[in-house]
């Protein structure tokens, strides 16, 4: 693609990126036929390639964004889809992270937007807070459908309402920073991003990973320094936030590097690994250009660990039917789509795939929440050829796709809960209904 971006406008690094991945794409249109909401929509502007056009004459003329241009990347997914299929490379991820910044320093938004944006940045990325706020959803869940208008505002708050849960867990014993000794002769030492919202909506997973690990022989630290990824913040274009939140983790890992060192920084929330394996590239500019390289070069998913370290189940197949959702997040943006797959086969469970598993579940972080109407018709259509394996359970390595996925015919178990149980550890708690349900199947 042709670009005329000027010699000032070039020296801005940012600018300079997106000048270099504006060039690399040929117009294929490869993209479209991937694209979730291309998919449901059918506007050309709702493709990855419409959208490049947008940002495009954005950027290049240096204008501040319109609502036309908000509304079309508002309604990207980031489910990095796309580039999976180009042919040409191009990174769309940074491109629109770019445009989303741009548009954050430009553009007005209605006040309620504003409002819940701040609302989000200031509740998600805080586990205290971020539990308040789900008690309170959870009381008035039941109340969802009196909610009045169907103004987007209205949608929103329903959709809120919604995927709050009907209790909240309680937080984990294990829930605190800490070093977790390997049992047995040490092999490897690692630091475990806890996260944000999985600390509160499913303590178990990360209770589920230190168990595992350690019964590996992998030491395991929690430093108390660390917190968010960043995400969020930085997917909705709050660069500043979204860079404080990083640069804290940055030093966190970093301090621990230097000290006893580090074999992995170990992530189970595959959203937050594509953001931290991204962190080199934020901050190739910053002060801390080489710890973030460093970092993010050891960042690895908790199926990559596994199948480093050699996992082995140790109890009998468990005689169930696993379909396999693979996170946008994980199988897109981390390029990680056999070792989950291969490691649930291992641990003696039957895997199956289900019909455009390459298509997003409609999560993608706060989507569900921005975009509700969308992000609906995704769960539904996933549903769907989820159901349509016939498998027992659900099994996918992002709490965001588990939460969007919950509450259909089948129960949603992250994949280290139930590799962590045929290693040795407990019956994640979904299974109970599982088996009384083939009990009765049974006798009848």
């Amino acid at each position: 693609m042709q670009t005329s971006f000027t010699e000032a406008q070039l020296r801005d690094p940012d600018t300079a990126e997106s000048n270099r991945i504006l060039r690399t794409c040929v117009h294929c249109g490869f993209c479209t036929a991937t694209c979730p909401t291309f998919l449901l929509l059918g506007d050309e502007l709702d493709s990855p390639r419409g959208r490049i056009y947008l940002i495009k004459d954005m950027l290049e003329n240096d204008r501040p964004a319109t609502a036309e241009v908000v509304k079309h990347v508002d309604r990207c997914l980031s489910c990095l889809s796309c580039m999976t299929t180009c042919p040409s490379g191009v990174n769309y991820m940074h491109l629109v992270d770019h445009a989303r910044r741009h548009i954050e320093e430009t553009y007005e938004r209605p006040p309620a937007e504003r409002a819940l944006r701040r609302l989000l940045s200031a509740l998600l990325p805080h586990p205290g807070r971020f539990r308040l706020a789900l008690i309170g959803a959870s009381l008035g869940r039941h109340f969802s459908r009196f909610v009045p208008g169907g103004s987007m505002a209205a949608q929103r708050l329903r959709a809120m309402l919604k995927l709050a849960p009907a209790q909240v867990p309680g937080p984990s014993a294990m829930d605190r920073p800490g070093v977790f000794k390997a049992e047995g002769a040490r092999r490897g030492r690692v630091a475990l991003l806890t996260g944000c919202a999985q600390r509160v909506l499913a303590p178990s997973i990360n209770d589920a990973t230190i168990r595992l690990l350690t019964r590996m022989g992998l030491e395991v630290v929690v430093p108390r320094a660390q917190g968010c990824c960043g995400a969020l913040d930085h997917h909705m274009g709050h660069h500043d936030p979204a860079m404080r939140l990083a640069r804290a983790n940055i030093a966190a890992w970093g301090a621990e590097l230097a000290g006893e060192g580090l074999d992995a920084v170990v992530i189970n929330t595959s959203g937050c690994g594509t953001t931290v394996k991204d962190y080199g590239f934020m901050f190739r500019t910053e002060p801390e250009a080489e710890a973030a390289a460093r970092l993010s070069a050891l960042a690895m998913d908790v199926s990559e660990v596994l199948v480093k370290f050699g996992y082995a189940p140790s109890r009998e197949r468990p005689g169930l039917t696993v379909a396999y959702h693979a996170a946008c997040s994980l199988q897109h943006g981390q390029k990680v789509t056999a070792a989950p797959k291969d490691l649930l086969k291992r641990a003696g469970f039957t895997v199956k795939e289900p019909a455009e598993s390459h298509i997003c579940c409609g999560s993608a972080g706060t989507y569900n929440l921005m975009q509700p109407e969308i992000a609906g018709q995704l769960r539904d259509r996933k549903l769907a050829h989820l159901d349509r394996t016939g498998a027992d359970l659900i099994a996918a390595g992002n709490i965001g796709c588990l939460t969007q996925l919950s509450g259909g015919d089948r129960p949603t178990v992250h994949t280290v809960e139930l590799l962590d149980w045929m290693a040795g550890g407990p019956e994640p708690a979904a299974i109970a209904p599982i088996r009384v349900r083939q009990r009765g199947t049974e006798v009848l």
